[in-house]
């Protein structure tokens, strides 16, 4: 009986690795494929997409870039990863053999990522910090990302817009940016600042949070960056810095939005109400918003 359960376990990670070495195998014969075929990508990067490690289909689309751009140095920092099983540098890391810093609120998740066998067999580092305006510089220049690194992730749920704003220390050259759809294409929305904001305390319905395309593509203007297109799912932007274009094409934030199709709105009962669309911006009608344009608090 014990012999014939360790015989399954020992079967079952043979099993796990054949898997994962089989998905490792297509996604780069994928990435070769998309860097021969790069004019097709250009205009929309959405063609590159896979998936590996990342939740949505983010994989590709950073394979491809970081490839085509021959992004160096070889550095990434990514942050709100959870237990870091899926995110969207976890394949840059075990494919592309890249440096990484991960940050994740909790010190459970982080301690998860230490035990992850990825910890010993790659050169990352995971620090469990809730991040702020106020201490996303020291974080970064302390763990060794101040300068130029090579990809920045940011997807917190909340003060995603302020921290970058505060970010001095290090200059990426690719940026990623969670965006919230339902704030639309057209508003330069973000949540008001609140080092401790936490979108399910904010707002039952969990949808007010992050920021707009728009107001990210402000940002991203004033620092040196050209928008060049979001995931096919509608929450993540790509952001190239300037100098390090090459012939994609920056977009205005209405070319590159996406509508994201995922209903995880919730009512006061805490249950998911399945909206969508326009249903879910009249179910955040009354919460403040801080106008990035306007420069003041207004009311949705």
């Amino acid at each position: 009986m014990i012999k014939n359960l360790l015989r399954l376990i020992r079967n079952t990670a043979r099993l796990s690795r054949e898997v994962e070495e089989s998905k490792f195998l297509t996604a780069r014969l994928l990435a070769l494929e998309h860097q021969k075929n790069a004019a097709y990508i250009l205009p929309d990067i959405q063609r590159a997409e896979f998936r590996v490690s990342s939740q949505w289909n983010d994989d590709g689309i950073i394979q491809f870039l970081v490839q085509y751009l021959d992004i160096k140095p070889h550095t990434f920092v990514e942050f709100g990863v959870e237990d870091y099983k899926e995110a969207n540098t976890r394949f840059l890391l075990m494919n592309n053999n890249w440096r990484g810093l991960v940050l994740d609120g909790s010190e459970k998740n982080v301690q998860k990522i230490r035990e992850d066998r990825i910890y010993w067999q790659h050169e990352l580092k995971a620090i469990a910090s809730f991040v702020t305006a106020e201490n996303i510089n020291e974080l970064l220049a302390s763990n060794g990302m101040s300068g130029e690194i090579g990809l920045l992730h940011i997807d917190i749920d909340g003060n995603d817009y302020w921290v970058w704003k505060a970010i001095q220390v290090a200059n990426p050259v690719l940026v990623i940016m969670e965006y919230n759809s339902v704030f639309g294409p057209d508003n330069a929305w973000t949540i008001p600042y609140a080092p401790d904001f936490y979108r399910t305390n904010y707002h039952f319905s969990n949808l007010c949070y992050g920021a707009s395309i728009t107001a990210l593509c402000d940002l991203a203007e004033e620092k040196g960056y050209a928008f060049v297109g979001s995931n096919s799912h509608g929450n993540n932007a790509y952001f190239v810095r300037k100098d390090q274009l090459r012939d994609l094409i920056a977009l205005k934030p209405s070319e590159g939005f996406v509508v994201s199709k995922f209903r995880e709105g919730r009512n006061q009962e805490g249950h998911l109400t399945y909206d969508t669309a326009n249903q879910r911006l009249d179910a955040i009608r009354g919460c403040k918003i801080w106008d990035t344009r306007l420069g003041k608090e207004v009311i949705i």
